[in-house]
C-alpha cells in the first residue's frame, strides 16, 4: 500500500502553518519501515488543487491541517474519515481550508479519491502577523496529533522507529521553510 502523509498550511501565518510544520517534525523524528508498504511525507503548503496529481498516486492519505469546528477551542484535535466528516466540522479555520475541501471533493467527483483521513487541529492565531511562531495551544496539541498519526500508521502494519527523540515542534517551525517540499517514499 502506498501511504501519503500530507501537511497543509501557510507557515508564514502562525498556527496556519501547523500542517506543514508537523510533517517536517514527523520526518525529522521518525523512520517508517515496512516490507510491503511505502510512506511518503509531503509538505503541500497551500497548493490545494495543484496537489491532485500527487494525492491520486496513493491508496491511503492522511491530511494534516488546521480546521474549524462548532463548539471547539484552540488546540482541540480531530481525526476523521474525510467521507464521514463530523457535522461540527465547517472547514473555516484558516485561509486555505475551503480550497483543500474543494480539492478533495473534486478528486471524489472524478472517482479517484483514495481512502482519506484528516488530522485537524483548531488554530488560535491565523494571519495576525507574519511569523513562524506557534501558539501554546498548538504546541500542546502536537502531542495528541503525534500519538494519533503514529497509531494510525502502526495500524497499517508500518514499523515506527524514533530516530531523533529530542526534536520539538518549536525548533521545526523555525526551519520548515528551508526543507524540501516533497520527501517520498520513506520506505
Amino acid at each position: 500500500m502506498n501511504i501519503l502523509i500530507l501537511g497543509i498550511g501557510n507557515i508564514l501565518f502562525q498556527d496556519e502553518g501547523i500542517g506543514a510544520h508537523f510533517i517536517h517534525y514527523l520526518d525529522e523524528k521518525y523512520e517508517f519501515k515496512s516490507s510491503e508498504n511505502t510512506v511518503s511525507i509531503v509538505d503541500g503548503g497551500t497548493l490545494a488543487q495543484r496537489l491532485i496529481p500527487e494525492i491520486i498516486k496513493y491508496e491511503k492519505v492522511f491530511i494534516i491541517d488546521c480546521i474549524d469546528a462548532n463548539n471547539s477551542k484552540p488546540g482541540d484535535v480531530y481525526f476523521f474519515d474525510f467521507l464521514n466528516s463530523p457535522d461540527e466540522i465547517d472547514w473555516q479555520g484558516s485561509a486555505h481550508e475551503v480550497e483543500m475541501l474543494q480539492t478533495l471533493n473534486m478528486i471524489k467527483m472524478n472517482g479517484d479519491l483514495p481512502s482519506t483521513n484528516v488530522l485537524g487541529v483548531i488554530p488560535k492565531r491565523v494571519a495576525d502577523d507574519t511569523t513562524f511562531e506557534l501558539s501554546e495551544e498548538i504546541i500542546k496539541a502536537v502531542l495528541t496529533m503525534e500519538h494519533t498519526i503514529i497509531n494510525a500508521i502502526k495500524d497499517l502494519h508500518i514499523e515506527v522507529e524514533i530516530k531523533k527523540d529530542d526534536i520539538t515542534i518549536e525548533e521545526i517551525s523555525k526551519i520548515s521553510f528551508k526543507r524540501d517540499i516533497i520527501h517520498g517514499p520513506r520506505i
